[in-house]
């Protein structure tokens, strides 16, 4: 298995629900700015919304700091409309939720699960320039954290910012960070 670790994200053309309609999102949409893939098997399921509405409680300061969600299952945009009208929790969500009917999306980051044609929670962090910063895949019955997720993007940021340093475990903003070198060596 490779990784996806500093990999360009693939060229992709998908229909979204968002904010009460159809669009089309693109990989050129990404272009610029920090994005969320946030991967999930299916609507109406169980663990699936607890999840995206997690996300949506979040999602204020996800903007703050410049990032987008992208939310993706393998239903289709449709779907995703009819799940939003139908579920209080997803009324909630106003990121994009992408529609990857096809596995195209789902495939390229390799969390699609052939058999069924639905993808494992797959959570992706890719940078202004387009390359996956952070890849984290779950088995379906595990449930993700938004919390979590937004700590990782607050390093995954300052990093980019501070080449010359790294983030330590339960790093936080604000908290010292470490710079690499000799003189570290044995001493942590």
């Amino acid at each position: 298995m490779t990784t996806l670790i500093n990999s360009k994200i693939p060229e992709f053309n998908v229909q979204a629900y968002h904010q009460n309609d159809f669009k089309t999102v693109t990989h050129e949409d990404l272009m610029g700015k920090w994005s969320i893939f946030f991967f999930y098997p299916a609507d109406f399921t169980f663990v699936c919304p607890t999840e995206l509405g997690d996300m949506a409680d979040k999602y204020p300061e996800f903007q703050k700091m410049g990032v987008e969600v992208y939310s993706v299952s393998t239903d289709t945009h449709f779907v995703h409309k009819a799940w939003h009208d139908a579920s209080e929790t997803i009324k909630k969500i106003q990121y994009p939720m992408l529609a990857d009917p096809t596995g195209h999306l789902s495939r390229a980051f390799g969390v699609h699960i052939e058999e069924a044609g639905l993808a494992y929670r797959g959570t992706f962090v890719v940078n202004p320039e387009g390359l996956i910063k952070i890849a984290e895949v779950h088995d379906n019955g595990i449930g993700r954290n938004a919390d979590e997720l937004l700590r990782k993007v607050q390093a995954a940021q300052f990093v980019a910012a501070h080449p010359n340093e790294v983030c330590p475990a339960k790093w936080q903003p604000g908290e010292q960070t470490l710079k690499p070198g000799l003189d570290l060596i044995g001493k942590i």
